[in-house]
């Protein structure tokens, strides 16, 4: 039985409402996984004649389903988020303002509404084994009754289970996988067990592998000059017309001499063999995009489209998807350079800073020094950097407004299978101090007032501590 067929009755259901409907409202998150859900939806609505607007939302709160509620759609189609907030969404609906169709992963709140797709309904886990874009993805696979229909759309998928990181332990799986393999019959993706490192397609080479961060190589890893070095004293020639090439542009022969080469430092370096592994994964290509660009792979795809809606240009991200290669893919391009450098600021700032030690949490607070939107990115990042934990969860504190504080949350697969859902722990926290938060189990978000740190951590910890037992 196919991983996404208990989601196919829910499917078909949500995609009659959007075919009675006369116009719908596509709300949708900001992060490369919300984009790529709006992107599916959006193709999948306008390929199935339904007229419909797009709106994005940084936080699904009262205030933003109000403002929803108060516009003339009879329909709204909630992708990559919604289901966290079922109880106000609910509320609107019995109140004639709107039909609310979901298409989300995020842990639910405890209300129910006719038309919702979620896979942890159907105990597929929505952290780990299907995204936004996922849930997106089963949703369009029946807007035009036939659930043969837009399996190119998987490509897009494919990125948003990417940029959500439940590829973070090398490959995709569950009901993921299934989206690739029928993305792959499509012809719209394409998968390769390769070396597992970012930037892959566009950086050179010293480059990729100075910047890696999956597994930290002594002498190369964050060392330009042992970089260099270290490619130099290869015997294979890797530059073309004195220039460094990258690693699309190797042959089979040349990448095997490389990806050997650095197992082998590491080796030598005293990485553990269990890490080591981490260099080699799966990866995901997107067929109908040139070799070279951001586009090609979905891991630089879905940093692309981070550096977009981040900065307050969904618009932008979502063009891209669309099919826009010209004005739009420019600003994105400008936007990433944006992007890179901030978080190359906001990781040193950290590390420089340290975090504070709680019980059973690290933390830190950036006030205004690091975006609110890119707050969470720069803490999952740290994890692992000199002087940061990797075995306790980080929590990270920025402004957001006069009145209020975004706090992001990042824990390790490992210490979700010792029992970490930081979802709760954030839920917990927010309400203790009257704020909302939730998201997954590695990975979770809240808004609280300013003023309720302390209260707020004091409730995180005490969670986190129930959870992992100790």
């Amino acid at each position: 039985m196919s991983a996404l067929a208990p989601l196919e009755s829910r499917a078909e259901a949500c995609a009659e409402a959007l075919h009675a409907a006369d116009e719908v409202l596509l709300a949708s998150h900001i992060d490369a996984d919300g984009l790529t859900s709006a992107a599916v939806a959006a193709t999948a609505l306008r390929r199935a004649d339904v007229p419909f607007e797009v709106v994005f939302k940084d936080q699904l709160d009262d205030a933003a389903i109000a403002s929803i509620a108060a516009t003339d759609y009879d329909t709204v189609l909630f992708t990559d988020f919604g289901s966290g907030q079922l109880e106000t969404i609910a509320a609107q609906e019995a109140a004639g303002a709107f039909t609310p169709v979901i298409a989300d992963h995020h842990q639910p709140a405890d209300a129910e509404t006719e038309f919702h797709l979620n896979p942890l309904l159907e105990g597929i886990d929505g952290a780990s084994e299907l995204s936004g874009a996922g849930a997106a993805y089963v949703l369009a696979r029946h807007l035009e009754g036939d659930a043969t229909d837009n399996r190119d759309l998987a490509a897009l998928a494919v990125v948003g289970a990417v940029g959500d990181m439940q590829a973070s332990d090398g490959e995709l799986h569950g009901a993921n996988a299934e989206i690739v393999a029928q993305g792959e019959a499509a012809g719209s993706v394409r998968t390769a067990t390769d070396l597992a490192l970012y930037g892959k397609q566009t950086r050179p080479l010293p480059k990729l592998l100075e910047y890696a961060s999956e597994v930290h190589v002594p002498g190369v890893s964050n060392d330009p000059s042992g970089a260099v070095a270290f490619l130099e004293d290869l015997d294979v020639d890797l530059k073309d017309g004195g220039e460094w090439r990258r690693w699309v542009d190797l042959n089979d022969e040349e990448r095997q001499t490389v990806a050997s080469a650095l197992v082998q430092r590491a080796l030598h370096r005293g990485v553990a063999a269990n890490k080591i592994d981490g260099l080699v994964g799966t990866t995901y290509s997107l067929t109908a995009e040139p070799e070279g660009t951001e586009l090609r792979d979905a891991s630089e795809f879905s940093t692309l489209l981070n550096a977009t809606a981040r900065y307050d240009r969904a618009d932008v991200g979502l063009a891209v998807c669309l099919g826009d290669r010209e004005a739009a893919l420019e600003r994105a391009r400008t936007l990433l350079r944006e992007h890179r450098r901030n978080l190359s600021e906001g990781i040193e700032w950290v590390t420089e800073q340290g975090t504070t030690r709680e019980d059973h949490v690290q933390w830190f607070d950036a006030g205004d020094r690091i975006r609110e939107t890119i707050v969470g990115i720069v803490a999952g990042m740290a994890v692992g950097s000199d002087g940061i934990d990797r075995s306790t969860p980080i929590v990270a504190f920025a402004e957001k407004g006069e009145d209020e504080v975004k706090v992001s949350a990042r824990g390790t697969n490992a210490l979700v299978r010792q029992g970490l859902d930081l979802s709760a722990a954030m839920a917990a926290g927010a309400a203790a101090v009257g704020g909302e938060g939730g998201g997954h189990d590695v990975a979770a978000g809240a808004t609280i007032p300013a003023g309720e740190r302390r209260t707020f951590l004091n409730a995180v910890d005490r969670a986190v501590g129930e959870q992992l037992g100790q």
